[in-house]
């Protein structure tokens, strides 16, 4: 390591420190503390050696090899901002991110891992989350992460070896998940599905906890057994890149032309639509959220019952259910 590298690894080592302690100025560890010390830990900047931002002629990538040491300065401190980085691009369709350091901590979190857990991960992305797993699980065995993209999944792998970690990465379809890794306790989605993939149950612990994006919240269940799960949103938005494959949601927007302007610009009103696309149209989503006085994420929730999936406000034997995918 050349004398620069050492100079880089010194900024890298306080731009993580600054991050943790971004994170935790704003609690969201306060839950389970022991987050604090694995993200104080796992390098961030050994998972994305390169990665894209805006510029005024499209993205511009940042990249450690850069030969200029200011560009090399702005990806270490780029690498350790509480920002997404866009990671891998396809004619300018973006495939593949590491997510908000803050978002994922507060993931992490609302996971519940114990120790002994078994995880499955839905997008490997960099590798970073199941790298931060690993390190929470003290056992690499324990965790299990998987990606469609062939690519992504070798550098992901690429990645956690230099990190120092060798979880089982595997490349496929997460909605069918993988089930000769099964059963396990906990699995976290890092990709936004349109519903619950029925595989995912048969291959959980009774009582195992699963978190995933869906319809720009975060779903939090409990799995009874292989044909039942129930579980809420928690409380504030989640943006994923889509999950490639079987299980992907279907392309396009939430349309809001001719609803009034307050509610085009009140977020949680996008969610309710996002939720209920299929199911009620714009006056009648617009109704209910007056009616119901505007309701947050948190009283939404998803039920699995053997065949059948349904969103639903408040209760899940309420007047408001709305079938899912």
């Amino acid at each position: 390591m050349g004398a620069y590298d050492t100079e880089i690894e010194v900024l890298a080592d306080a731009e993580r420190a600054a991050l943790v302690r971004e994170i935790d100025a704003d609690g969201a560890w306060a839950a389970d503390p022991v987050w604090r010390e694995t993200f104080a830990a796992v390098s961030r900047h050994l998972f994305v050696p390169y990665y894209y931002v805006p510029g005024p002629r499209g993205y511009e990538r940042r990249w450690r090899e850069s030969p200029d040491r200011a560009a090399r300065e702005r990806w270490v401190r780029g690498a350790y901002a509480d920002v997404p980085l866009a990671t891998r691009l396809r004619d300018g369709e973006l495939l593949s991110s590491s997510s908000q350091p803050s978002l994922m901590a507060r993931m992490l979190v609302a996971l519940r891992v114990r120790d002994g857990d078994r995880v499955l991960e839905v997008g490997a992305g960099t590798g970073y989350n199941a790298a931060l797993l690993a390190h929470r699980l003290g056992d690499d065995d324990l965790v299990t992460t998987i990606d469609l993209e062939p690519e992504i999944t070798e550098s992901a792998r690429q990645h956690l070896a230099a990190a120092g970690h060798h979880p089982a990465v595997v490349t496929g379809d997460g909605a069918r998940g993988v089930p000769e890794r099964a059963p396990y306790d906990r699995i976290i989605a890092t990709c936004e599905l349109p519903t619950v993939p029925r595989a995912w149950l048969a291959q959980c612990r009774p009582g195992a906890r699963v978190l995933t994006p869906l319809a720009t919240g975060l779903l939090a269940l409990t799995v009874h057994d292989a044909r039942h799960a129930e579980g809420r949103f928690l409380p504030g938005a989640a943006f994923f890149v889509p999950l490639r494959g079987g299980g992907g949601p279907e392309p396009g927007g939430v349309p809001t032309a001719g609803l009034p302007g307050r509610a085009r610009r009140q977020e949680p009103f996008r969610f309710l639509l996002a939720l209920t696309r299929s199911s009620l149209d714009l006056q009648e989503a617009y109704a209910l959220w007056e009616r119901e006085d505007e309701p947050g994420r948190g009283r939404y929730g998803v039920t699995v019952d053997g065949e059948r999936t349904w969103a639903w406000l408040d209760d899940p034997e309420g007047p408001y259910a709305w079938p899912l995918p």
